[in-house]
């Protein structure tokens, strides 16, 4: 599954010299919790709420709400945003952009083409959308897992011993769980999957569940 496929392509954005007024009021309208930043059409920056809420005044100052407002129309999105900015290209793997996430403990990720011109940005809403989709969550049928040890042609077996008993396979994960050991989960698109789960264990596959 690539980025391209879950990426958000309605982007809402801001440009470097739009003032933190404006920003605000785009965060609070479409519900994002960051802005990508472009300056003809490419990624130059992000604006992110915690930055926003960082540099504006608490409740406990002295200032008027005229002040504050003041203050806050003359800043410029460019004196806070970030200008070292993670982003992806549309072409990549959701499973590379949710690991930059990870590892980065980011929420999101600007989608840019090869000369960097904003196209989309991918969060971690569209990375469990994606899972769920590649876990076949929400999809009528049974769920089996099973614990495996490394080999050749282990989940080649594992579907043929299923698909013998005239059963589709909506998904196939596979987990490593720790060195030479990895769990194995299959989504069927049946509720009522007779013998299989015996059946595996006969063929040396421990069945953990059967949901």
């Amino acid at each position: 599954m690539l980025v391209s496929e879950m990426m958000i392509t309605d982007v809402a954005t801001v440009a470097e010299n739009d003032s933190l007024n404006l920003a605000f009021q785009i965060l609070y309208e479409r519900g994002h919790k960051v802005l990508p930043v472009v300056k003809s059409g490419k990624l130059c920056g992000l604006l992110t709420e915690k930055l926003l809420t960082e540099v504006r005044p608490s409740k406990a100052t002295s200032l008027s709400v005229y002040e504050i407002n003041y203050l806050m129309s003359r800043t410029k999105v460019k004196d806070i945003m970030k200008v070292e900015v993670f982003s992806i290209a549309p072409g990549a793997l959701i499973e590379e952009a949710a690991f930059i996430m990870y590892t980065n403990d980011i929420g999101s990720l600007p989608v840019v083409s090869e000369d960097n011109t904003l196209v989309g940005i991918v969060t971690q809403t569209d990375i469990f959308k994606a899972l769920s989709l590649l876990m076949g969550v929400g999809k009528t049928g049974a769920r089996i897992a099973l614990d495996v040890n490394d080999g050749v042609g282990v989940l080649a077996d594992i579907t043929r011993i299923v698909t013998d008993s005239k059963i589709n396979i909506d998904s196939v994960c596979s987990f490593n769980k720790e060195e030479g050991k990895h769990e194995v989960i299959l989504k069927l698109d049946a509720t009522d999957i007779g013998d299989i789960p015996e059946k595996l264990e006969q063929a040396g596959y421990r069945v953990t569940s059967v949901r």
